[in-house]
């Protein structure tokens, strides 16, 4: 694993397509810094300040895509919570892949798939994930409800001891992974899921499922019923 360190950049995904051609598959590059940083369907990533994790991962596993490589932020999800489970808090996974304690947002996680013509050149997954910040900050945040570490425990969080962490257990089974995709994760993935077996709503671009969370099948999607209608979400927004 190499790592490159950055004092400020606009964002770590966007800084790693930028330089695909010259980061090696498994570098890690991660900042003090993060100036726009960007979650799922193009939405901002609330930046606490310095003290929290902004990372990307740079992974050029194969010279095809393969479709386990969509489940790389539920498997980083999983390994996110085994992390948060040495702080003594208890994760819980909203699907796809956003990771809350205590039912509030805590990290954030996206995938972009990097594509040259016809040639797949890589993944880059990127995480942030809100380690240190003061009450009042949270609170100031309108209209999202999240939480950062240090509040959940009562004292501070040693970036680079968990910038370690979790990038040592993401490397740990990652080729178990490739190998086996989303079913190797499953079980994990369901201990720790809080939206199953109720009813919910889906934003799926600018339509909404509901119904009721039935399961999660062996390629990570969510199905939903609704009487006798069966529907099979590959992406989306639990409401």
């Amino acid at each position: 694993m190499k790592t490159v360190y950055l004092e400020t950049v606009e964002s770590t995904n966007s800084y790693c397509k930028e330089h695909l051609a010259e980061l090696s598959d498994g570098t890690v590059v991660h900042a003090a810094n993060q100036t726009s940083g960007r979650g799922r369907f193009s939405r901002k990533w609330i930046d606490l300040g310095r003290g929290n994790l902004f990372m990307s991962f740079v992974l050029k596993p194969h010279a095809k895509f393969r479709e386990n490589y969509s489940n790389l932020t539920q498997y980083l999800s999983v390994v996110l919570c085994k992390v948060l489970d040495e702080y003594g808090v208890n994760p819980e996974i909203k699907w796809p892949n956003d990771v809350l304690v205590n039912g509030a947002k805590i990290a954030g996680i996206l995938a972009e798939t990097v594509v040259q013509g016809k040639k797949f050149r890589g993944i880059i997954l990127g995480i942030g994930v809100n380690l240190n910040t003061e009450p009042q900050r949270l609170s100031s945040v309108k209209d999202k409800i999240i939480t950062a570490l240090n509040i959940e425990i009562g004292e501070s969080i040693d970036l680079d001891a968990f910038r370690s962490r979790l990038t040592g257990k993401f490397f740990e089974h990652y080729e178990d992974f490739l190998e086996g995709g989303f079913s190797y994760i499953k079980n994990e993935y369901i201990k720790r899921a809080c939206f199953l077996n109720r009813e919910i709503s889906v934003k799926v671009f600018d339509e909404e499922k509901r119904g009721f969370a039935e399961a999660v099948n062996d390629k990570g999607e969510l199905i939903l019923k609704n009487n006798e209608r069966e529907f099979v979400l590959t992406i989306g927004d639990i409401l």
